[in-house]
């Protein structure tokens, strides 16, 4: 059975030199960050890593000059915090490969209080340590009795756990972002692309609530997607799930009424393993994925790593899905309002004028959707492509697109 410690004597024993995982998203401990915080020179030298969400996970894990995070996706505090963070811009699948490749000395995690056989929940946020914890020597837990406790792959024996520190805390979320005119007209577009029977893979946001929203009159749906939020349970509500286990994901994130949710029969619980396999996901038929972007240029990229300030994230799982949707012949769209800025700046832009590192190649997008309509990438020429583009921009900027792809076509 493991030790009982208060959190600073728990952190104490993260082996100084190592690499710790950290359990980030909606299950980060924030009684155990803020216990590394705490404990400062006395940690020596500790490389942190994890899946630190923007808005949501505000933590640094710096307790020392010497101490370095590893990050996926660039939080406003982290880049703040300069050259002790070392960013990585990597797909979930290669994260797991590192991660399996070299598995940390130690791990931060957040479960639930044991059941009656002695296993504990990962919860809300299963993602990596469902698969990797028995590779990890060091299993330090933050026991909290208002996890949920998740069906499926998204447990660990009470005996495995090294040392455990047990208290309530709310797990962190994001309230429902409800939605707008634009998502509103988004989701219009892309709605009747659904049919029912689908299995649909979305993040967060108001253009993913939008959708649901908008099937909430469709049967039979499933959800096959690393991230959920509160929207999917106004499917589930509206009847639009099929029977039984309907859900599989890796993380959820959102608000109470969600994590109220998560741990009925209806969701299932798994590892990047399985949410972003492409061998699992090109085995499920009707399969769609809606990702979005900040840009996308005139060949069909699309760009979705950089914004005003900079960047902010790697290429997430988008192209884990897009990659298994090819080989289970599904769909693949990608959602953008069409403007930025009140309408001043075109978010269609010319071709490869994106900001940052092309996110999803041109063969990875069929389907570009903004408020203006959808775009069918599949099968076209180049110039049909681009046209296709141009037409769902915003009317203002449509005439100068259409003389950017005419001068840059004509060089080639």
């Amino acid at each position: 059975m493991p030790i009982e410690l208060d959190a600073d004597a728990l952190v104490a024993m993260l082996p100084s030199g190592g690499r710790t995982l950290v359990s980030g998203c909606s299950a980060e401990s924030l009684l155990l960050a803020d216990a590394v915080e705490r404990a400062g020179d006395g940690l020596g030298r500790i490389i942190f890593t994890g899946i630190f969400v923007p808005g949501l996970n505000r933590r640094t894990y710096l307790a020392n000059p010497s101490c370095v995070t590893e990050t996926f996706f660039l939080t406003p505090e982290l880049k703040a915090a300069g050259q002790a963070v070392t960013f990585l811009p990597l797909c979930y699948a290669d994260i797991r490969q590192r991660l399996l490749n070299d598995p940390p000395d130690a791990a931060l995690m957040m479960v639930s209080p044991p059941d009656e056989e002695g296993m504990c929940s990962f919860g809300s946020t299963v993602d990596f340590l469902a698969e990797l914890w028995p590779r990890i020597p060091v299993r330090l837990a933050h026991i909290n009795p208002l996890m949920p406790r998740t069906k499926g792959q998204a447990q660990i024996p009470l005996a495995e756990i090294t040392a455990m520190v047990e208290a309530p805390q709310a797990l962190l979320g994001t309230p429902d972002s409800g939605s707008d005119a634009v998502a509103d007209a988004i989701a219009g577009h892309i709605a009747p692309l659904i049919a029912d029977g689908a299995t649909l893979q979305t993040g967060l946001g108001k253009v993913p609530g939008a959708v649901f929203r908008a099937l909430t009159g469709r049967r039979n749906l499933r959800v096959h997607s690393g991230l959920i939020g509160d929207a999917v349970v106004d499917l589930e509500e509206a009847g639009a799930l099929a029977p039984g286990v309907a859900v599989t994901a890796g993380v959820a994130i959102g608000s109470e009424r969600l994590y109220q949710a998560i741990g009925r029969p209806t969701y299932r619980f798994a590892p990047v393993s399985v949410t972003h396999d492409a061998a699992t996901i090109g085995a499920i038929p009707d399969f769609i994925a809606i990702n979005s972007a900040t840009e996308v240029d005139l060949f069909g990229q699309a760009y979705a790593e950089v914004g005003p300030k900079g960047f902010m994230s790697g290429p997430g799982g988008a192209t884990d899905f897009a990659r298994g949707a090819k080989v289970a012949g599904g769909l693949r769209i990608v959602a953008l309002s069409a403007t930025a800025a009140k309408g001043a700046i075109s978010r269609i832009v010319a071709p490869n004028a994106g900001a940052g590192p092309v996110s999803l190649g041109r063969m990875d997008v069929d389907i570009v959707v903004t408020e203006f309509g959808l775009a069918d990438l599949r099968g076209g020429t180049h110039s049909e492509r681009a046209a296709a583009l141009v037409a769902i921009a915003a009317p203002d900027h449509r005439d100068r697109l259409t003389g950017e792809w005419r001068s840059f076509f004509d060089k080639l």
